[in-house]
């Protein structure tokens, strides 16, 4: 068992990357998400959730673990005991736009390490603050975003409870090996368990692929952007619930936009079982 403060000299830690939002992976996301729009151009605006596919990660080959993750250490604490790393959820609020050609400072800072003991055993929550501006001004960008660190004698995949009745906002699909794929080449994610099916089912236990957190987080933001294209988004928040599965179907629910813009979302499995929550704030109408 680790010491509750074994690692506090890693709060408050903090690195610095720069980018440009480039306009080449929005069009790959929105051919990922089978939309039908013409080609971004200088100067448009980036869709939510599209910064993930920016400041990447860049460690070499050498550098990395079995599970396809670089190892432990380095800016976040080395949780070496606890091997399964997930994204368990994020906070995000807009407060302004990120545009195709614009070069983004991101700040990110260990905001909080929490150790917890669940029916598995071990558990420990990092929470990482993104903060992301044009070089030199206001923020644009808020991401608080959460990963469990989880040890291997954990179960794999949890049974996901009932979910609510059907959204008014809805849109059923099946997340195949190659829209995986596809998520994890936009994101230079390496973690196995998106597309490596021996690996994911007879070492980590999965019964198939995992479907990436954030790339459901996204089809519940691309769920909004379809049903209301003019309304921006100022604020959306998820928590990964239960796991999904590749070749099974898969639903995006939402409730209609209240007065205030605030509207609830979730996604479902093909059992009518509860995968993610999240919601939302619009701009008033």
């Amino acid at each position: 068992m680790t010491d509750d403060n074994a690692f506090a000299e890693w709060v408050g830690r903090s690195e610095t990357r720069i980018d440009t939002i480039q306009a080449g992976p929005l069009d790959r996301l929105a051919a990922t998400l089978d939309r039908d729009e013409p080609p971004v151009r200088p100067g448009d605006i980036a869709p939510p959730l599209s910064h993930w596919l920016h400041f990447l990660p860049g460690e070499r080959q050498s550098t990395l673990g079995e599970d396809g993750h670089p190892r432990r250490g380095g800016f976040l604490p080395p949780l070496h005991h606890l091997p399964r790393r997930m994204w368990a959820g994020s906070r995000l609020t807009f407060p302004g736009d990120l545009h195709v050609g614009m070069t983004v400072e991101r700040i990110s800072t260990i905001a909080s390490i929490t150790r917890k003991e669940g029916k598995a055993g071990e558990l420990y929550f990092v929470t990482v603050r993104h903060d992301l501006r044009e070089t030199g001004g206001p923020v644009l960008l808020i991401d608080e975003h959460d990963i469990v660190y989880r040890g291997v004698n954990a179960p794999a995949a949890t049974i996901a409870p009932q979910a609510p009745a059907p959204g008014a906002w809805r849109r059923s699909l099946v997340p195949d090996a190659v829209m995986l794929f596809r998520y994890s080449a936009l994101t230079f994610n390496g973690h196995r368990i998106h597309y490596d099916r021996s690996y994911v089912t007879g070492v980590e236990g999965y019964p198939g692929l995992v479907v990436h957190g954030p790339l459901t987080a996204t089809l519940l933001i691309d769920l909004i952007r379809r049903n209301a294209p003019q309304r921006r988004i100022t604020s959306f928040s998820f928590k990964a619930v239960s796991p999904l599965f590749d070749g099974a179907p898969m639903i995006v629910h939402a409730t209609l936009p209240d007065p205030s813009g605030a509207l609830e979302l979730w996604a479902t499995n093909a059992e009518d079982g509860l995968a993610m929550r999240a919601s939302a704030v619009l701009q008033p109408a």
